[in-house]
């Protein structure tokens, strides 16, 4: 490893009480968001001992969302580059199709345990939307939910689903329509209304609590893989990789295995190139900065402002990224790379083609990673979070590339 810091009692640690992971995080926010933020702290710090929630909770997570979710090995797919072997945690056969509902649904218990009568909440590719809708109808909650024009077109069937849910899905028509300016507005929604409300973010970031709590709970993808992973093989595999867009199903795969002797790789969106407005790989690219309330590395121009951010998987189109993998990077623990939109819907179709799975495209990022690493390792293995299932992806890949002929050959 090439830091000096011991993770045998990590994530204990970190956050430190005002939210920081090292020098990111924290909670910038406005005023009169200081109370209510502090009270779903507090609430969060109260419940998440709880023997009655994580009850609850656990209850969810088997009679409801049908975990544990498997861990996968890819035979045919590995077989096409060698002797290193490439499994999936199947978080796409998690109810509602990808890792989202392993958090919505704790922080559903959250608003129902603070007495709000409504979740808010921003999406880009639809996952989390989806998730916090179902959330909410189980739970018996209003919903609000914040997307960008442009994913609303290119994300259509999951728009269909919050709305059969019982979901209010709220375009965002300004600056590019896509996941910051929901985010934006969801936010912006939730200063009005945050004394009924709870606004639950999409991803491990945003203020203190929600990068921590939102990694608590999912935690339990990176729990469960390393266990089946020991299980199945014996061992635990060389390298754990997973998509970095905002980080929420990274975060879960990747911190249960910062204690142990594996390699780990984030894998940000490259998009179409490293110009301005091509990617989204905030960690490569980015600096410092202040986004949505909290400290992270943010493509910015120099004033400090947001820049444009693009990406084939509209899950990943997001100009920072959370605290959490911001502090991992600096302090050598977790290597994060690039993979572009072609390798992302290559990959896409070689697992539909050789494994019988139509993968999400932000997953697809990460399962470009794993092939890459295939072909140059030649031998050992490598668990990659299948974070989500394409089936909100298929038309616009249809449509943009067609059935996979040029990919697979």
């Amino acid at each position: 490893m090439k830091n000096t810091y011991n993770f045998s009692t990590y994530p204990k640690g970190y956050p430190d009480e005002k939210g920081f992971f090292g020098s990111y995080g924290g909670q910038y926010l406005p005023e009169e968001l200081i109370p209510a933020f502090r009270e779903i702290d507090e609430a969060y710090e109260k419940i998440c001992h709880s023997a009655q929630f994580i009850h609850e909770l656990r209850r969810i997570r088997k009679e409801f969302q049908g975990r544990p979710t498997p861990v996968y090995h890819c035979e045919r797919l590995s077989n096409l580059f060698g002797a290193c072997q490439i499994y999936l945690k199947r978080e796409d056969l998690n109810h509602t199709g990808a890792h989202k509902l392993n958090h919505c649904m704790g922080e559903g218990l959250l608003a129902k345990a603070l007495g709000k009568k409504k979740l808010i909440a921003e999406t880009g590719a639809g996952q989390h939307g989806v998730a916090l809708a179902t959330a909410a109808a189980y739970f018996g909650l209003e919903c609000d939910i914040y997307m960008g024009e442009v994913d609303i077109a290119k994300q259509a069937p999951n728009v269909t689903r919050m709305k059969m849910l019982g979901a209010r899905v709220v375009p965002v028509s300004h600056g590019l329509k896509t996941l910051k300016e929901a985010v934006d507005a969801a936010f912006d929604a939730y200063r009005k209304e945050y004394q009924t409300a709870i606004y639950c973010i999409g991803s491990a970031l945003g203020p203190h609590p929600f990068p921590k709590m939102v990694r608590d709970f999912q935690m339990v993808v990176g729990i469960e893989a390393k266990e089946q992973f020991r299980e199945m093989t014996g061992i635990l595999p060389d390298t754990v990789c997973a998509a970095v867009g905002g980080g929420s199903n990274a975060a879960g795969m990747f911190i249960p295995f910062v204690s142990e002797p594996v390699d780990i790789v984030g894998v940000e969106p490259l998009g179409r190139g490293s110009n301005i407005g091509d990617h989204a790989a905030s960690i490569t690219y980015g600096k410092k900065g202040i986004l949505h309330g909290f400290e992270s590395y943010l493509l910015q121009d120099e004033q400090g402002e947001p820049l444009p951010v693009y990406s084939v998987a509209s899950g990943l189109d997001y100009p920072s990224v959370g605290p959490e993998h911001a502090f991992l990077h600096d302090v050598g623990r977790i290597t994060y790379t690039t993979v572009s939109d072609r390798e992302a819907v290559q990959a896409f179709f070689l697992l539909c083609r050789n494994e019988g799975i139509i993968p999400a495209l932000e997953s697809s990022h990460a399962l470009a990673y794993a092939i890459r690493y295939a072909k140059e390792k030649k031998t050992g293995s490598i668990l990659t979070c299948l974070s989500g299932r394409g089936d909100k992806d298929v038309d616009y890949i249809a449509e943009h590339y067609g059935y996979g002929d040029e990919f697979v050959q």
